[in-house]
């Protein structure tokens, strides 16, 4: 039987989603809670993406094998009693065999904090930046995302990715509360992606970078034209969109 699970997790505390050899993740301390309960050592499961060190997620997705007749909101119950206070599961939903939690999905949405004002409450989730910020200026470049598909510019150097081609759908700068926040939506997002383009678009907002150079950042797929990459404390995947699963 195939299974996803639907997850948050604040990223604090985490060296990202994938697990890693001597470090700590979102991945290898949620697995061990499945083993205890499914009394399997060999489990392991696959996420719908990777999330850097210090990223969270209010929405994530993985899927698991499982030869268990478990009851699902009972298993639920019981993990969650398992996991740390950072880390819930939402709930567990068959879906059919062959369902790929990363390569099914139809899109992804994260979306960027920013703070102006010192606040510790938003510390560990939000990105402390006084300076004044032009959004007018931010949002004049958000369209041309839409324009392009190569994203190198704003890519991790020397991943193991076959393509930087991605399709973005939504993109925009607007104020929450007392955050500047960019959401963004697309079908695939590269490592460290997000965190380039904030900072590159915050660069705009300084004044520092035209539209016309920001143009140029994206055309001249040069990761060191572009700018330098926000703290990914304020950085949280929100919404992962697949045909077969209704909120």
């Amino acid at each position: 039987m195939r299974l996803f699970a639907e997850i948050s997790y604040k990223g604090k505390h985490y060296h990202g989603w994938q697990k890693q050899p001597n470090a700590i993740t979102v991945q290898s301390v949620t697995e061990k809670a499945f083993n205890v309960i499914l009394r399997d050592a060999e489990f392991n499961c696959t996420g719908c993406g990777r999330t850097d060190t210090g990223v969270h997620a209010k929405q994530f997705y993985f899927h698991f094998e499982t030869n268990e007749q478990i009851e699902l909101d009972k298993f639920v119950y019981k993990v969650n009693t398992l996991l740390p206070e950072d880390i819930v599961v939402h709930r567990l939903i068959k879906v059919p065999e062959g369902s790929h939690s990363r390569f099914d999905a139809d899109s992804r949405t994260y979306k960027y904090y920013i703070h102006q004002s010192k606040n510790p409450f938003l510390t560990d989730i939000s990105y402390y930046n006084s300076r004044k910020l032009d959004l007018d200026a931010m949002n004049q470049a958000c369209p041309w995302l839409f324009h392009y598909n190569d994203f190198t510019s704003f890519s991790k150097v020397n991943t193991e990715t076959k393509t930087n081609n991605c399709v973005i759908k939504k993109a925009q700068w607007k104020i929450e509360g007392e955050s500047i926040v960019f959401e963004i939506t697309a079908n695939r997002f590269l490592r460290n992606m997000v965190r380039a383009i904030v900072g590159t678009m915050i660069e705009v907002g300084l004044g520092k970078v035209t539209i016309d150079q920001f143009k140029k950042v994206i055309e001249n797929k040069d990761r060191g034209e572009a700018g330098t990459s926000v703290p990914g404390h304020g950085l949280f995947l929100t919404n992962v969109s697949y045909p077969y699963i209704k909120d």
